[in-house]
């Protein structure tokens, strides 16, 4: 556990010969050798961060969410196939390893990438996680949008995650919220994802 340092002597300090009341230092907390081997275990054994991803809707483009094209009569506008969700996991997985965003590694400047399936990127995200000696422990997705519904193609989008992942569908979890109405996600005009992952050494 951590135990508190006691605090030092009280002190009377003198200024220009007036004197001042004792002063006390605040106890500082040590942590103990357990306390210090539990912390160096968690960060050899587990790296948890957090990824992000926004899309304008614009008419008359395909609407791809998990690398499955959802029905729709707008999709997102993007140099590449615009799958907010794994470009959000791609994040997730790339500021995990301590490595440049999606959009240092794949720049939008890059005509290679015009129009490219994202699962390029998740691909690549996943080679090296494993180079890295890391294998996912657990993901956790949120999608935001007001429109379509997604309750008809989560499993679809959740199944081929997993197989993106190479993951066991028990670890990862999907969910899908609408916004209320509000702002550009609640009047079908953006959609959001949100994704925290954990990274577990092999």
């Amino acid at each position: 556990m951590f135990v508190a340092s006691p605090p030092p002597p009280a002190t009377t300090t003198r200024r220009r010969g007036v004197s001042l009341p004792p002063q006390t230092l605040t106890p500082t907390l040590t942590p103990s050798p357990s306390d210090l081997s539990v912390v160096v275990l968690l960060r050899r054994r587990g790296l948890n961060r957090h990824g992000f991803d926004l899309h304008r809707l614009e008419p008359g483009l395909p609407l791809i969410i998990g690398g499955v094209n959802i029905p729709h009569d707008r999709g997102c506008e993007a140099h590449s196939d615009g799958d907010v969700l794994l470009h959000c996991v791609v994040d997730a997985i790339l500021g995990a390893l301590g490595l440049p965003d999606i959009g240092q590694i794949f720049p939008d400047s890059d005509p290679k990438w015009k129009g490219a399936a994202s699962s390029v990127f998740m691909r690549e995200a996943v080679r090296l996680m494993h180079e890295a000696g890391y294998e996912l422990g657990n993901l956790d997705a949120t999608l935001i949008l007001q429109r379509p519904k997604l309750s008809p193609h989560k499993e679809a989008i959740r199944a081929n995650l997993c197989d993106l992942l190479g993951a066991d569908p028990s670890v990862v979890n999907l969910k899908a919220k609408t916004h209320e109405k509000v702002d550009s996600l609640g009047e079908n005009r953006s959609i959001a994802a949100h994704t925290v992952v954990l990274l577990m050494r092999k």
